[in-house]
């Protein structure tokens, strides 16, 4: 089976911990071709998991480095990578800024067009977007309008960092107000279940998949227990998600959910692969294996609804052990 594109390896960017993503790239690469390689980049390779469990793994720069993007340039061409997939919040925005760098040398970085990006990085753009697609959010209180409890995050957060409850009107000091930053949001209540969404748009930005998965149990802002659903919340964001400009590839949204009245209310949307994906993979979803064909082998990926429900994932901590590292 010829390959429309020679390079047939794919490369993980800011592997980290991500030894699940990792496994699942290469086992859908492999089914396609036997001799293609899953590759990884992080600060410090030696010390990632997913960088030990890659085929093989690179010193990148720091992302808000000046060569960052020469660097993957060069990374690509010496080792045949055909594909890039972005798994951080912080290198969204310059991945997608020089995606046609990649692609005018036969690489394809799997990143949404910039605005998208854009608003997704900026809750107050998040907000305008989520309006424009008709999707509730938690009401965000001007400075001097701000009820308690609420939820203090910074605009331009990621991965919980910043973020949390502000219990009463004592507790917004003046470095919390003074901050541009912060914003400071509606609390949502427990009678709200929290789901994100794994959606999957193809190249031409045509929804294929969307997977909800309910958060059962969060630890560091990661899923620890989780399970696919088929309910509400898929037939909502459906319909909501048919037309979501600049979307390519895995769309995770966060949003909460009252089963009971039937109210919705988005959060955050973020243009990569989510932490809690391999919950998707497992039930179907093979986003890696579409990628594959999409951009390897230029099948087109069209609409897909058979994934597993109730499907439920319990996370532990696991170890990989390693004889050759020397501290420096």
């Amino acid at each position: 089976m010829k390959p429309a594109n020679k390079n047939i390896n794919v490369l993980v960017l800011s592997a980290g911990r991500r030894v699940e993503l990792i496994q699942d790239f290469r086992e859908s690469l492999l089914k396609y071709f036997p001799s293609g390689k899953v590759f990884a980049t992080d600060l410090y390779p030696a010390l990632s998991a997913a960088c030990r469990i890659a085929d093989e793994s690179f010193s990148a720069p720091r992302v808000t480095s000046p060569d960052y993007i020469d660097y993957l340039l060069g990374l690509c061409q010496t080792q045949r990578i055909g594909m890039v997939i972005p798994t951080i919040d912080t290198e969204l925005m310059v991945l997608s800024d020089n995606k046609a760098l990649f692609e005018d040398i036969g690489i394809q970085a799997v990143i949404s067009d910039p605005m998208l990006v854009r608003a997704s990085r900026d809750k107050r753009r998040t907000a305008v977007l989520f309006d424009v697609l008709q999707i509730d959010q938690p009401a965000i209180y001007p400075r001097d309008q701000i009820r308690t409890p609420c939820f203090c995050k910074p605009y331009d957060g990621s991965s919980g960092v910043g973020a949390h409850i502000v219990q009463s009107a004592e507790m917004l000091t003046n470095d919390l107000l003074l901050d541009d930053k912060n914003m400071f949001m509606e609390l949502i209540g427990k009678e709200y279940k929290e789901f994100t969404i794994d959606a999957y748009y193809n190249r031409d930005q045509k929804l294929c998949c969307l997977v909800p998965r309910e958060r059962i149990e969060v630890r560091g802002g990661e899923v620890s227990k989780g399970a696919t659903r088929r309910n509400e919340v898929y037939y909502f964001m459906l319909r909501k998600l048919q037309a979501l400009e600049g979307a390519i590839g895995c769309i995770t949204i966060q949003i909460f959910a009252n089963l009971e009245t039937g109210s919705f209310k988005a959060l955050e949307i973020n243009p990569r692969f989510g932490g809690g994906y391999p919950l998707s993979y497992a039930a179907g979803a093979k986003y890696p294996e579409w990628l594959i064909q999409e951009y390897f082998l230029g099948r087109t990926i069209g609409f897909w609804d058979d994934w597993e429900s109730d499907l439920l994932m319990l996370r532990y901590d696991a170890k990989v052990i390693t004889r050759d590292y020397h501290r420096a």
